[in-house]
């Protein structure tokens, strides 16, 4: 079955609790992954999680059924969360769903984020007219969707938010759901809000918990990093730990505008150029004025050939190493910033390459 992005703006779309495969794709990594974290708490017993990249998956196909089919140490349940790029995963479902249909026994339900992949994929159709199987795709969002999202976790959260406030958390987020639900969590802690007494919240309680805002520090970052500004990467770091700016924050910043780029080489190809774009197209891609000049720039630099000769471009490698170092991050908190400023020191001198 296929759900859209409204679906799970709304909740849980119809039929997910009746699916054990998940395929969430397209350009919003954010709103895949707050999508499968969704169905993986109104999991009824969701048990341990076991995690799965696109490599092991490339490297065995057979190991999703053997996780999928086995227990956690203890004997209790568990979900499979697999992180792919484009089609990784397509075998290993294809063998999951022969080996079931063999009768291989029931298995665990496995929610698969493939940020590279549409809902056009081979795995997509693969799974879109099964019943025990839903495929979503998520399209970067705007300002209003966020907002209204993030007055939907204050109402669950007891929180009553004006749509001024609930627009500041959106753009101080990013457009990041995530980002955007630890935010309404905080503010809801600091207002001692509860479900069964709601609590009204104003711009002062916000300006209380510190949030900075996209404007305040991700854009100059984003744009020096993937603008090849080696030159500028120290002083950006200096400012991103004097704003105490979130070091995953500023990796989901990075992903975004990467897949921005990706959903405009998808619409215009690697040699299009971003000016022949009408208004429309542009405001479809999230190009507007303010920004349109560094996206024309990051644009030209990451879609050029990653290796003389070579058809994969440079933003085909940068995708993956961004997933990467957002893994990182959240598994080093301690020495996130030190591994943060290597890292985009390090991918702002490829971008600087000719």
């Amino acid at each position: 079955m296929k759900a859209t992005q409204k679906d799970f703006a709304r909740g849980l779309p119809p039929g997910a609790q009746a699916a054990r495969m998940f395929f969430f794709c397209g350009p919003d990594e954010a709103g895949a992954s707050a999508a499968a974290n969704r169905i993986a708490a109104a999991l009824p017993d969701a048990g341990d999680r076991v995690e799965l990249t696109g490599a092991d998956l490339k490297r065995d196909p057979a190991l999703l059924g053997d996780e999928a089919r086995s227990t956690s140490l203890f004997g209790g349940q568990r979900h499979i969360w697999v992180r792919v790029s484009g089609d990784e995963a397509h075998d290993a479902l294809q063998i999951l769903i022969e080996t079931a249909d063999a009768g291989a026994g029931a298995a665990a339900p496995v929610l698969v984020i493939a940020t590279s992949a549409t809902d056009k994929s081979r795995t997509a159709k693969l799974l879109e007219k099964r019943k025990d199987a839903m495929v979503a795709m998520f399209h970067p969002p705007d300002l209003g969707s966020v907002a209204g999202a993030v007055r939907g976790m204050a109402d669950a959260a007891g929180l009553r938010l004006g749509g001024d406030l609930a627009e500041r958390i959106a753009r101080g987020a990013g457009l990041d759901v995530r980002l955007a639900q630890s935010e309404v969590t905080k503010l809801a802690l600091y207002c001692d809000a509860d479900p069964q007494a709601p609590k009204p919240a104003s711009l002062e309680d916000h300006a209380a918990i510190g949030a900075a805002t996209e404007e305040d520090g991700f854009a100059p970052l984003v744009n020096a990093v993937l603008g090849g500004e080696v030159g500028r990467i120290g002083g950006e770091v200096r400012r991103m730990r004097e704003l105490g700016l979130n070091p995953v924050g500023v990796a989901l910043a990075l992903e975004r505008r990467a897949a921005q780029l990706a959903q405009i080489a998808a619409k215009i190809g690697t040699n299009g150029k971003i000016p022949s774009l009408g208004p429309g197209e542009k405001m479809q891609l999230g190009i507007f004025f303010r920004e349109e000049r560094a996206i024309i720039q990051q644009f030209e630099r990451w879609t050029q050939p990653a290796a003389r000769g070579g058809r994969e471009t440079r933003l085909d490698r940068l995708i993956p190493r961004l997933i990467g170092l957002h893994r990182t991050l959240l598994a080093n908190s301690q020495a996130a910033e030190l591994l943060l400023a290597q890292e985009l020191t390090e991918i702002a001198r490829f971008a600087a390459k000719r």
